[in-house]
């Protein structure tokens, strides 16, 4: 089945320039963006409003496809402030409207021109209503996108290249979009419209954040909190994070089958509990946490990316609407008894968080540094902070 392309004011309109081939050989055609080129990758959906930027430049979106259900981005252009991470690893996107020329006085760089320049795939125009709803109901499927100007596709070769991709499950992709190199964060804070990046001063706590495509917004916000931060390697050994001396252990979100990644990951973490160090989690962090804990993880049919999921705090008893971004889940059965969940999503009522009952330990599924997506999370920096602040006492007296 063929999806028309919507019409467009381009040069370009007549013909399909775009196309998405689904490993069930089913065809989206629409008008090609940014790199010229083709990309395999899983095909998901984002509901976010705003933050594209952002989502684009998380390497949690590495090995993916993203399928824009919002109309309009790529009106603000693109700008120096909003990159997640010094490479993209997204491998395409999809928008339905043909992007305007930017509007905001941030933006330095028209989006198309910025997925030229980090070569990215991308497809407008197309119906992304329809490709959404196949999702919802058959599971992101694999899928490969592909931009010639000439129109031309040879829909056979991109069909096998879907079809013989091996897909997200027991895929490691952390230790691809880790940094090849530790290093120390350079202390700017968030961004702030009157200020924009201020240099922290203040190091009253030291974290040791485990890169697993940590996203560069959750080390502003350690900054906000006065904390020096050292990023390391996933697969730096135990023995190495603790010569650092930190006060805590930071577990970041990532790309890829958490369980792949678990085979090096889980006897780090162990070794890291075992010291009784404050240890916080997010995204793939919380999953392999809960690996590590005993619990078990499985793919999602669709997964939760977007920042309007709404997750109910079981511990205080209210709702926070959150920013998500992941494929995986940890599951309910045979959570080992000293595991509490803190946390469930009211969309499937998935597990969003968990906690240690014996340890300064949690960690949830979900995104609390908000970038895009709404700031209810936030605490969740401050109870590591106070967990830091206790076991700092405790060691003192």
């Amino acid at each position: 089945m063929i999806k028309k392309a919507k019409k467009s004011n381009s040069n370009n309109s007549q013909i399909s320039t775009g196309i998405l081939v689904l490993e069930n050989k089913k065809i989206f055609k629409g008008i090609g963006i940014g790199y010229q080129g083709n990309a395999t990758g899983e095909v998901c959906f984002n509901t976010s409003l705003t933050g594209y930027q952002e989502i684009i430049s998380d390497p949690s979106y590495a090995g993916q496809i993203i399928n824009f259900t919002f109309p309009h981005i790529g009106n603000v252009g693109t700008n120096n402030e909003d990159y997640e991470s010094d490479k993209i690893w997204t491998k395409g996107v999809i928008f339905n409207s043909e992007i305007t020329s930017p509007s905001n006085y941030r933006s330095f760089l028209h989006l198309d021109s910025w997925l030229k320049k980090n070569k990215i795939v991308g497809i407008t125009g197309l119906d992304t209503r329809s490709l959404t709803n196949f999702i919802r109901d058959k599971g992101a499927p694999k899928g490969t996108i592909s931009y010639s100007k000439t129109g031309k596709f040879n829909i056979s070769k991109l069909t096998n290249s879907t079809i013989k991709w091996g897909g997200l499950k027991n895929l490691d992709l952390a230790e691809k979009v880790t940094t090849s190199k530790n290093y120390t964060w350079k202390g700017l804070k968030t961004w702030k419209k009157e200020t924009g990046f201020i240099k922290n001063k203040k190091n009253i706590f030291h974290v040791v954040a485990i890169d697993y495509g940590i996203k560069k917004n959750i080390l502003r916000y350690f900054s906000d909190f006065n904390c020096k931060v050292t990023v390391v390697s996933c697969k730096t050994s135990a023995d190495k994070i603790l010569a650092l001396k930190p006060n805590g252990i930071f577990l970041s979100n990532g790309p890829g089958d958490p369980s792949a990644t678990g085979k090096y990951a889980i006897k780090i973490v162990r070794d890291l509990i075992n010291q009784n160090l404050p240890i916080f989690g997010i995204c793939l962090g919380h999953q392999i946490l809960a690996l590590t804990l005993g619990g078990k993880t499985k793919k999602m049919k669709l997964g939760h990316r977007g920042a309007n999921h709404p997750v109910k705090n079981l511990i205080h008893d209210n709702v926070e609407i959150t920013s998500q971004n992941h494929g995986f889940e940890v599951i309910k059965e045979n959570l080992p008894k000293n595991i509490q969940v803190t946390h469930k999503s009211l969309f499937d009522n998935s597990i969003e968080g968990i906690k240690l009952k014996n340890k300064p330990v949690f960690s949830v599924q979900y995104h609390p540094e908000s970038n895009p997506g709404p700031q209810d999370s936030i605490y969740l920096f401050q109870e590591f902070i106070n967990n830091m602040k206790k076991n700092a006492k405790k060691k003192r007296s």
